[in-house]
């Protein structure tokens, strides 16, 4: 049982609330939107037992793996040096063991979606996406924009586990998705840089790449507003795409005031955030962020599914 504690304390088990949220509003829009040529094709448990198994098994097996990667690392940085594995209370036979297990979890999940066939095709470039972020900060700069993707896989996928046959009759049917996963994406890149301007002198010193390295703290506080800014856009254009291409989300005022709440929030986190004044920086990213993706995924699905 203390195994299980603290491999679920490494993983950050606790953090999945920034991913899982937006997988389930995919897939509330993918379950009331209607299909091309028919209704809607409603709510299914076994989809959202797939969804959660992905998820779940997903996430723990790209924190697991990146602890791994990162476990030198981690053991030279001040700020990451009471790590697991660097300070001997995970081995890393085991975290690798946890890692494929946790691998393995996420294809079996991807099983529930049959005959969609789609998600079982995908799952290994998919994960292959997750798992190569843990490498990035060591030769690109774009770090952040990767760990942006690896998160705007959740929301795509879970609406082609529900809805890959008309996907693939009529691939314009996707489009809602790809939206909302452009607006995680550079969420989480926007959060990405705030959270990574805490490790600015150790990434210069250990010649690892990030936005704040190449641009400064200040030019990487600068650059996460304007992918918040774009992501805020992103979200006004999502209800308004049933009108030119792709299915009609039916969205309404109680979305609206989701998204005015969400820019409210943003606004907050780059406000409570200065380069010269870091200390809140876990706050914007832990409390808002989290605050964000619930309660986006709250006001949407009370819109389509109660209003």
């Amino acid at each position: 049982m203390q195994q299980i504690k603290q491999l679920l304390e490494m993983i950050r088990f606790s953090h999945t609330i920034f991913a899982l949220p937006f997988a389930l509003l995919a897939a509330v829009m993918a379950w009331t939107a209607p299909l091309i040529e028919s209704a809607s094709p409603g709510f299914s448990w076994t989809e959202l037992i797939g969804i959660l198994v992905c998820m779940v098994g997903a996430r723990s097996a790209a924190m697991a793996f990146n602890r791994l990667a990162d476990r030198k690392i981690d053991a030279e940085n001040p700020r990451t040096q009471e790590r697991h594995i660097p300070t001997g209370r995970l081995t890393v036979k085991s975290v690798v063991l946890f890692t494929l297990v946790s691998s393995l979890i996420f294809f079996a999940g991807t099983l529930f979606f049959l005959p969609n066939w789609l998600p079982l095709a995908f799952s290994v470039p998919v994960l292959g996406v997750l798992l190569g972020y843990s490498y990035a900060k060591r030769f690109t700069t774009l770090a952040h924009f990767w760990l942006g993707l690896a998160l705007m896989l959740a929301p795509i996928c879970a609406w082609i586990g529900i809805r890959g046959i008309e996907v693939m009759a009529h691939p314009g049917d996707v489009i809602p998705a790809v939206v909302l996963g452009l607006v995680v994406l550079f969420w989480v890149a926007g959060f990405d840089m705030i959270y990574a301007c805490q490790d600015y002198d150790f990434d210069v010193d250990s010649k690892l790449k990030s936005i704040p390295v190449r641009l400064g703290i200040a030019g990487a506080l600068r650059l996460a507003a304007i992918c918040h800014f774009i992501m805020i856009g992103l979200l006004i254009l999502l209800p308004l795409l049933g009108r030119w291409i792709g299915p009609d989300l039916g969205l309404g005022w109680v979305y609206w005031l989701g998204v005015l709440a969400v820019a409210a929030l943003l606004i907050y986190e780059h406000a409570i955030v200065r380069p010269a004044d870091l200390s809140r920086v876990n706050a914007a990213f832990f409390n808002v962020n989290a605050i964000v993706s619930i309660g986006l995924f709250v006001v949407t699905a009370v819109d389509l599914l109660v209003i």
